[in-house]
Order: structure tokens, then C-alpha cells, then sequence
């Protein structure tokens, strides 16, 4: 009896270090797995094409549009206080402080080394750089002398005119075809827009000379910007990063040409820099925004977002604060808001018949993961299995 019993726990010790040698194993195996997914998803951001993707899983259209939708609103109404009441009558000035400090904040993430990696340069001409870079600084800054010349209500008009600007110049440079369906759909809105603030317009001669001047560089800027994103491996930081200090340049050589002199005798006390400085901080979130939102959508869908904002601005005046901006303002809002509910609607059903594509190295990279999670998780898998793409 005493023998068996002897046997018995012999038995039982043995079967139990069988159990915990293979549990050792199996959480080896585990710590492996994912020691090499840890790896594989740091190399994956340490290239420009890993932190397009990573930059397309984390921020797609409804965030990116969402994002600029909520930072336009703040910074046109904050740049119309900093050109008005605190009187900076400086607006290209004030663009350059706006690009100055985005090239701050973003000097800061490459120090902590989270600015994500341009492509090699030999994949993108410098000359696209530099054009993209011109093209900022004159958009950004004549859209601040317009503001600060126009009414809000004019200001929105010329927006009107940048839709089928880049239309047309998407045709010419790329053979873009927009269909008949949208077409109409964005006359419905642009009709819509101009009823809604014809109420809301002043004429300044200048000014509207200084807005026709604007409608080209910013039709140019939004198709460049979500060209190269959608076409190269660039995400939105990297590629402002590489042309900031180009519209800074150029800024600076604007200056003389559009502001008025005594920039350095203005009142700096602390009230007007700090509604300097909260405008700048609404300018990088404004350029970061915009080029996430041109590089998750298209030129057209951004400039239509534009249109929503002043319509949703007039009706929530009218609805939420008691504004009366009469009925034909509220009725073309209404119009412009059927109008890009089409064009978003057309969107969505032709974006549906586009096959998601997947490059043959992302592919592998997936199959690579795929196979190690399935060693992981004791799963086999044939080789025809098929790449979930995320």
C-alpha cells in the first residue's frame, strides 16, 4: 500500500512537470509572437509607407472632415477678432506666426522622434515641394487679407468659385472626370451657398480684387496636397515639415508687399498676444486637420466641407441663438445642406465599388503576422487563406 502510494505521487509530480514544461513552452511560444509583433509594428512606423497606413487606420475621412470641420469655425472667428477688435492689421503677419509655430511644435515631435518618416526623396520631385510650399503661403495668406477686407458673408462666396476651379484643373492636370450626378449636385450647393449669405455681403474693392486673387492658389494647394498623399507615401506631419520652411520664406516676402508698416511698434501686452498666440495654435491644428482631411478625401469633398460650415453656422445662429437672417438665407442653407447630402451620398456609392488594394510587401507583412498570431493562438491555416486588409 505504501509502495502504490509512493508510485502514485511519482506519477502525478511527473505529469504535472509534463504540464508546466509545456505551459513554459506555450508562454515562450506566446512572448515570442509577440516580441515580433511589437518589432514588426515599430519597423512598420519607422517607414513613410507604415505611417500612411498607420495614419489611414487611426484617422479616416469621418474623423479627418470631423477634425477640420470644428477647428475652421474656431480659427475664422478668433483670425476676425485678431484682425478686428484686438486690431493686428497684419494678416500675412499673422500667417507667418501661424506656420512659425507649426514648425515649433513639429520641430519638438522630431526631437522626440514622433514625426512619422518621409518617403526618400527621390520619389517626390523637390519642384513639388516648393510649389506646394508657394501655394500655402499665398493661399493661406491672401485668404487673411480677404478676411480682413471682406465680410464673412463675401469670404464665403469666393469659396464658391475654388469648387469648380478645381474641377476644371483636375480635368487638365489628371484627366479627372467628375460625373453628371455630382456636377449637379455641387451647382445645387454652390446656388445654395449664395442665396444663404447674400445677406451678409459687403464690397470692398480691394478686397474682392484680393479674394479673386486667392480662388487659383487655393484650388492649386487642396489638389496638390491630397495628390501627393494619396499618390506618394506621405502623411500629413512629414509633408508639412518638408514645406514649411518654404512658405516661411516666402511668407516674408510677401510681408512688404501687403502689410501695412509698424509690425514691430503693435501693442504686445499680454491680452493681444494671447489671442495672437491662440489664433497660431488654431492655425497648426488648421493646416494639420486640412491635410488629413485631403489626404483621407479629395479637393472637391474638402472644399464642400467648407460650404457645410457656413451653412451650419447661419442655421445654428438662427436655431440655437434666435439670429434672423431672413428666409431666403435659410432657404438656401436648406438647399446647400440637400445638395451635399447628394454629393456625400454619390460619394459613398462610388467609393464602394473601389477593391481595397493592397501592395504585395504590405501583403507579405500581414501574412507574416497572420501566421505568427496563429502560432499563437494554435490556429492552422492553409496557404490559401485568404489577407484581411485593415
Amino acid at each position: 500500500m505504501f509502495c502504490s502510494r509512493e508510485m502514485l505521487n511519482f506519477l502525478i509530480k511527473k505529469d504535472v512537470r509534463k504540464i508546466l514544461k509545456r505551459k513554459d513552452s506555450d508562454a515562450g511560444e506566446r512572448g515570442r509572437a509577440l516580441e515580433d509583433l511589437r518589432a514588426s509594428i515599430f519597423n512598420e512606423l519607422r517607414t513613410s509607407e507604415g505611417a500612411k497606413r498607420q495614419q489611414q487606420r487611426i484617422c479616416g475621412p469621418t474623423v479627418a472632415l470631423t477634425f477640420n470641420f470644428l477647428v475652421s469655425v474656431g480659427i475664422i472667428l478668433v483670425n476676425k477678432m485678431v484682425l478686428g477688435e484686438v486690431g493686428f492689421n497684419y494678416p500675412i503677419a499673422l500667417t507667418f506666426i501661424h506656420y512659425l509655430l507649426s514648425w515649433f511644435f513639429m520641430a519638438i515631435l522630431k526631437t522626440l522622434s514622433l514625426l512619422p518618416v518621409s518617403p526618400p526623396s527621390k520619389s517626390t520631385p523637390f519642384t513639388s515641394l516648393i510649389a506646394l510650399g508657394i501655394v500655402m503661403s499665398l493661399s493661406n495668406g491672401l485668404a487673411n487679407v480677404s478676411l480682413k477686407y471682406n465680410s464673412v458673408g463675401f469670404y464665403q462666396m469666393a469659396k464658391i468659385a475654388v469648387t469648380p476651379t478645381i474641377v476644371f484643373a483636375e480635368f487638365v492636370l489628371f484627366k479627372k472626370k467628375v460625373s453628371y450626378q455630382k456636377v449637379l449636385a455641387l451647382s445645387v450647393v454652390s446656388i445654395g451657398v449664395a442665396v444663404a449669405t447674400v445677406t451678409d455681403i459687403q464690397f470692398h474693392f480691394f478686397g474682392a480684387c484680393i479674394a479673386l486673387a486667392w480662388i487659383i492658389p487655393s484650388a492649386v494647394n487642396k489638389i496638390l496636397w491630397s495628390n501627393l498623399q494619396q499618390q506618394e507615401s506621405w502623411t500629413a506631419l512629414a509633408l508639412m515639415w518638408k514645406t514649411t520652411p518654404i512658405t516661411l520664406l516666402f511668407l516674408v516676402t510677401l510681408m512688404p508687399w501687403l502689410d501695412p508698416p509698424g509690425f514691430l511698434s503693435f501693442n504686445w501686452n499680454f491680452n493681444n498676444t494671447l489671442a495672437i498666440v491662440i489664433s497660431a495654435v488654431l492655425g497648426f491644428l488648421l493646416q494639420w486637420s486640412g491635410a488629413l482631411a485631403l489626404g483621407a478625401t479629395s479637393a472637391t469633398s474638402h472644399v464642400v466641407l467648407g460650404q457645410f460650415k457656413t451653412c451650419v453656422i447661419l442655421l445654428g445662429g438662427f436655431l440655437l441663438f434666435g439670429s434672423n437672417p431672413g428666409r431666403t438665407s435659410i432657404c438656401g442653407a436648406v438647399t446647400a445642406l440637400a445638395g451635399m447630402s447628394v454629393y456625400t451620398y454619390l460619394n459613398l456609392l462610388s467609393s464602394q465599388y473601389q477593391p481595397n488594394k493592397i501592395s504585395p510587401k504590405q501583403q507579405g507583412s500581414f501574412s507574416y503576422l497572420k501566421s505568427k498570431l496563429g502560432k499563437e493562438n494554435g490556429d492552422s491555416h492553409d496557404g490559401n487563406s485568404s489577407v484581411e486588409s485593415v
